[in-house]
């Protein structure tokens, strides 16, 4: 098995979820602090990270709407909660040593800078970790579709999801001891299976502009990095 990295840069997507730690709710310090060190480690490696975050450890634009919100209202509400959880990574991932930048597809200049696409590659060549929030500025749309179009337009080699499981299986493993996993899948596969890897829309837009997305578990430390060298356990979905 190789040790170099097989991808010059990459986006990882981190739900929100991820940064519980063992809470119900809110933001795990030591998670974070966890995940920000092996951010570092790829780093180090030579790989460009930028990272999506999604809100649902604060707030879930879904469950809001389930509840009788305007859906609109309660998908701003979850990218501002994207923010929150953005600014505490970009503070951990500081505390071990790198320099980020977090960009805001909603801008609010007291806290973070807008994004802006070339402002934001400026940094990647820079070797800073850019850290996108506020999902694509727009309700209707969810994290993981923020996640394939900044992957896009930052014209990364691959879209790495950490989850909470070690990949992609055919049913929820944590409810079904017989679920199997995929080593490696096609982005129509994943269309026609209605696996819940990430929405129908984030999959269509990795597909059309050709990224592969790499699910792993984010709650193994170390396990980024190892995803990056075609290591350890995870989905391939190309």
């Amino acid at each position: 098995m190789t040790q170099e990295p097989i991808y010059k840069r990459v986006l990882l997507k981190c739900s929100g979820e991820a940064l519980l730690g063992d809470q119900q709710y809110g933001i795990d310090v030591e998670t974070v602090s966890r995940i920000a060190q092996d951010i570092k480690e790829a780093h180090d490696m030579g790989v460009e990270v930028c990272v999506v975050v999604g809100g649902g450890n604060i707030f879930r634009g879904v469950s809001g709407t389930a509840q009788g919100m305007d859906q609109a209202n309660a998908d701003y509400m979850g990218m501002l909660a994207t923010v929150m959880n953005a600014l505490a990574l970009q503070n951990a991932i500081e505390k071990v040593g790198m320099d980020s930048r977090v960009l805001s597809a909603i801008p609010m200049s007291a806290v973070c800078e807008p994004y802006i696409r070339r402002r934001a590659e400026r940094h990647l060549e820079k070797g800073r970790i850019v850290i996108f929030a506020a999902g694509t500025g727009n309700p209707f749309f969810t994290t993981d579709t923020a996640a394939a179009l900044r992957a896009a337009e930052m014209k990364c080699n691959a879209l790495v999801k950490g989850t909470n499981v070690d990949g992609v299986y055919d049913k929820d493993p944590r409810t079904n001891p017989d679920a199997v996993r995929f080593d490696s899948l096609s982005h129509l596969d994943v269309l026609a299976k209605d696996l819940k890897v990430m929405d129908a829309a984030a999959i269509s837009l990795a597909r059309e502009n050709n990224i592969p997305i790499l699910v792993f578990s984010i709650q193994e430390k170390g396990s980024f990095a190892k995803v990056l060298k075609k290591d350890g356990c995870f989905t391939e979905v190309v």
